[in-house]
């Protein structure tokens, strides 16, 4: 397929590497201009481009930018077509990763108000896995203990884009329905950032609370600091996995 990734951070990059070497067609832009995309990212063939051409003649368009700047493109996704699958990767953390919102502070779900800033759809993938876990635990289909990542969208055909790359990532695709439930792969809901496998993330998504699951992720950086100086992406995932138990 013909993707463009928009940010070449952690997660972006991630996806743009792992993407080419499953044999995709890659451009990565970021906002920087080219010259800010890394080399490693480019290791594997993608191609670094600039924002204004980076979003035509593209089959899928992957936003790995913060949260809540998605308004700044509405004018460069104007003209794309609305065949293009666009999948947002982004999460909300106020007061640390981006400024309070009030929509979605009183209860609109992060990619609802993602899709409302760009005009137009969008589907809620890679979003519940650290970068480091999808960097180094991605593993071929059919591997026992194979991690998943749940994918939501109001689109049945874009989701089914979206999951079969999340397969070429090296991780189960779980079909986790309309938009407006994503909010259960949230910030710092039982399937964020967990590390479960397809068995297990349905039961994980279902006890999903929204109340609980905002305290738990606005006690995020009292909980990181006790880990200490150098936490590793297995204290990270127990850390989250223990605010549920």
């Amino acid at each position: 397929m013909k993707i463009t990734v928009i940010g070449a951070g952690a997660i972006g990059g991630n996806l743009a590497a792992k993407l080419s070497t499953a044999g995709h067609d890659v451009q990565v832009a970021d906002a920087r201009g080219p010259e800010a995309v890394r080399a490693e990212v480019l290791q594997s063939g993608a191609r670094a481009v600039d924002l204004a051409d980076a979003v035509q003649g593209r089959d899928v368009i992957i936003l790995s930018i913060p949260f809540g700047v998605a308004g700044q493109l509405a004018d460069v996704f104007a003209s794309v077509p609305d065949e293009t699958v666009v999948i947002d990767t982004a999460n909300y953390y106020p007061g640390m990763l981006s400024e309070p919102i009030e929509a979605v502070d009183h209860g609109q779900v992060e990619s609802l108000y993602t899709a409302e800033l760009l005009g137009r759809p969008v589907v809620k993938a890679w979003n519940a896995a650290l970068a480091e876990t999808q960097r180094t635990k991605g593993v071929p289909a059919g591997t026992p203990g194979r991690l998943a990542i749940p994918v939501a969208g109001d689109s049945e055909e874009a989701r089914k884009v979206a999951m079969s790359l999340v397969d070429d990532t090296g991780f189960d695709p779980y079909d986790a329905g309309p938009l407006a439930d994503s909010w259960r792969q949230q910030p710092n809901s039982p399937a964020y950032c967990t590390e479960l496998t397809l068995a297990q993330l349905p039961a994980a998504l279902a006890a999903a609370d929204r109340a609980k699951d905002t305290r738990v992720r606005d006690s995020l950086p009292q909980r990181f600091a006790a880990l200490g100086a150098h936490p590793t992406v297995d204290d990270v995932v127990e850390m989250n996995r223990a605010a549920h138990r």
